[in-house]
C-alpha cells in the first residue's frame, strides 16, 4: 500500500500515522508539505490530526484551502482512499468532500481520554476487519469535536448507512453519557457517499501497538490494505 500524509503547520500526529501505517501496509508513507501541488502516485491519502494554523477562524477551514488540497480533492473525487482524523476530519467537512461540520464541544472542554466506538458497518473498505456491531477502545483528543449537520443531510446519511462509528458505552449502548462532545446521533465517523473518503474524530492510530494499551484501532489500517490488495 502506497501512502502519503498531508502535514500541514500545527498538525501533531504525523509521526503516529505514519506508524499505524507501516504496521499494518509495511512500508513508511510520504510526508508531502501542504504547500505542493501534487500527491505522489498513490492508494492512500491521509490528513492527521493536530491543530493546523493553530485552529484560527475555523477548525481546519484554512488547510482546506491549502495548495495540496486541490489535488487531494481530485485523487478522492477519482476514487483514492481518503482518511481525515480529528482535525484531519474537520478539514474534509471544510472542503465538502464529507458533510456536516464540527462544532465546539457541548461542554466547552477540550476532552482527552479512551472512547468506546461501535462499528456500524462491515462493508467498507475502512472496516472489514471488525465484527458489524463490534465495540472499540480508541482515544479521542479536541476541542471541536461536535458533529452536526441539518436535518435533511442527517436523514441522507442515516438513510445511506454512511455513519461508520457511534460513540457508545463499554457494552455497545448509544447513550449520552458515552458521547464525549454532543455530536448529534453520537456520530464518530461518516464517509462519502461513494465509500471512499472516511472521517473520524477519535485516534484510531493511537492504538496499534500492544505498548498503547490497546490495538482496536488497527483493524482501520488493516481494512484499507486489504480492500487495496483486493481492489
Amino acid at each position: 500500500m502506497k501512502s502519503a500524509i498531508v502535514l500541514f503547520p500545527g498538525i501533531n500526529r504525523e509521526r503516529d500515522m505514519a506508524r499505524a501505517l507501516e504496521i499494518a501496509g509495511g512500508h513508511k508513507p510520504a510526508i508531502v508539505w501542504h504547500k505542493e501541488t501534487e500527491l505522489p502516485d498513490v492508494d492512500l491519502v491521509v490528513i492527521p490530526g493536530g491543530f493546523s494554523y493553530g485552529d484560527y477562524l475555523r477548525c481546519g477551514a484554512i488547510a482546506a484551502r491549502s495548495p495540496i488540497m486541490r489535488d487531494v480533492i481530485a485523487r478522492a473525487e477519482a476514487g483514492v482512499t481518503v482518511l481525515g482524523v480529528c482535525n484531519g476530519f474537520q478539514v474534509l467537512t471544510e472542503t465538502g468532500l464529507l458533510p456536516g461540520a464540527l462544532m465546539r464541544n457541548a461542554h466547552l472542554k477540550f476532552v482527552c481520554r479512551d472512547v468506546h466506538l461501535r462499528v456500524e458497518t462491515t462493508g467498507t473498505r475502512f472496516t472489514s476487519a471488525y465484527e458489524q456491531g463490534q465495540v472499540i477502545r480508541v482515544p479521542v483528543a479536541h476541542g471541536d469535536g461536535n458533529y452536526f449537520a441539518d436535518d435533511e443531510t442527517l436523514k441522507r446519511i442515516e438513510g445511506d448507512g454512511r455513519v461508520v462509528f457511534r460513540y457508545c458505552d463499554a457494552d455497545g449502548a448509544v447513550t449520552g453519557e458515552a458521547n464525549p462532545n454532543g455530536s448529534i446521533g453520537n456520530i464518530a465517523g461518516v464517509r462519502n457517499g461513494r465509500g471512499n473518503v472516511l472521517g473520524l474524530m477519535p485516534h484510531p492510530e493511537d492504538h496499534v501497538e500492544d505498548v498503547q494499551g490497546s490495538t482496536d484501532g488497527l483493524g482501520i489500517f488493516r481494512s484499507m490494505v486489504a480492500a487495496l490488495e483486493t481492489a
